[in-house]
């Protein structure tokens, strides 16, 4: 289906900040062109940014692209209450924006923890979600044992990532008095043509008492330009990292918010795009294998050769034709 945006062979338009009242407080966001909706969720240690690739070849493919600072990052609202990071409340946001934004529905996108915003915002707000991309991370339903549990049995000798973020101050204490440095470090740490060899100490592991960075390559990812880094770092050198790392500070909340929604399928027309290379993709490839089950609108999957986690930014290419692909196909 050709939109009308293509048809005329439209530019663009210019990239439009704006800030809307949501549950968070308020919510920034950054906008580009006109058409259907489609709201961009972006992951950590991110923000709109992550998807500059994404929005004028959406403005350009005729739908109206909407990339938000998830709460906690960049200019969107910080509360200080760690439980208003569960997943209840980022929900609550992404629907507010749509309204915000004078719409009834959208389409959501997602990469990394973005992905699970955007799959539980289509599982728990279908009469606001008509489709669901997901970028990195796979869908797989809510159940199974506590997350605080099953992440401490994780890495033998050493300290899976998860549960040191789960700790107030101890990532921050690490990551905060260098934080381009650290960020230069995991970005590279996860993607294709940096990450550690398969001999190397693998970076979502950290040695007890030790540090994440510890195990960073000290290499710069091809996709990285300084002023990309610039501008990561001058964000989370303004806010922080604390609103962010508090995501990972509700998994056991959101377990519990959620358990009516146990092995529950996403049933909306779904896309999953992940990295060949990304662990994501590899550790949880049982879930890609259930979707059959777990996503029975799914139109596409497709792993990327040769790319790493940080997707829409290493390969946007790739990335932006097979998404205005999917989106091009769905029900009007």
């Amino acid at each position: 289906m050709e939109t009308n945006a293509q048809a005329a062979g439209a530019q663009p338009g210019p990239l439009v900040h704006r800030t809307v009242t949501t549950p968070a407080g308020r919510t920034h966001l950054v906008e580009q062109g006109t058409g259907p909706l489609v709201l961009l969720v972006h992951g950590f240690p991110e923000s709109w940014y992550s998807w500059r690739h994404q929005l004028p070849a959406l403005a350009a493919a005729g739908y109206r692209a909407v990339a938000i600072d998830v709460r906690g990052y960049g200019r969107s609202s910080r509360p200080a209450d760690p439980a208003a990071y569960r997943m209840t409340e980022l929900v609550a946001d992404c629907v507010a924006v749509v309204h915000a934004l004078g719409e009834d529905e959208a389409v959501v996108v997602g990469h990394d923890w973005g992905s699970r915003i955007a799959a539980d915002a289509a599982l728990t707000r279908p009469d606001v979600f008509r489709a669901v991309a997901l970028l990195s991370v796979p869908y797989e339903p809510h159940g199974g044992p506590r997350p605080s549990e099953m992440f401490a049995r994780m890495g033998g000798d050493d300290e899976f990532y998860v549960s040191y973020f789960q700790q107030p101050g101890r990532a921050e204490a690490e990551i905060e008095p260098d934080v381009r440095g650290w960020l230069a470090g995991v970005y590279a740490a996860l993607s294709a043509d940096t990450m550690p060899g398969p001999d190397a100490p693998d970076p979502h592991f950290i040695s007890r008492g030790g540090t994440m960075r510890q195990r960073f390559p000290d290499a710069r990812p091809a996709w990285l330009t300084e002023a990309d880094l610039d501008f990561y770092a001058g964000e989370f050198e303004r806010t922080g990292v604390t609103g962010a790392l508090n995501r990972y500070r509700n998994m056991d909340r959101d377990w519990e918010d959620l358990a009516e929604y146990d092995g529950a399928p996403i049933v909306q027309p779904s896309l999953f795009l992940g990295g060949a290379l990304d662990a994501s993709t590899t550790w949880l490839s049982a879930a890609i294998s259930a979707y059959p089950r777990t996503l029975p609108g799914l139109v596409a999957s497709h792993l990327l050769d040769d790319s790493g986690h940080w997707l829409q930014q290493e390969r946007p290419a790739e990335v932006n034709h097979l998404l205005t692909a999917w989106l091009a196909g769905l029900p009007g």
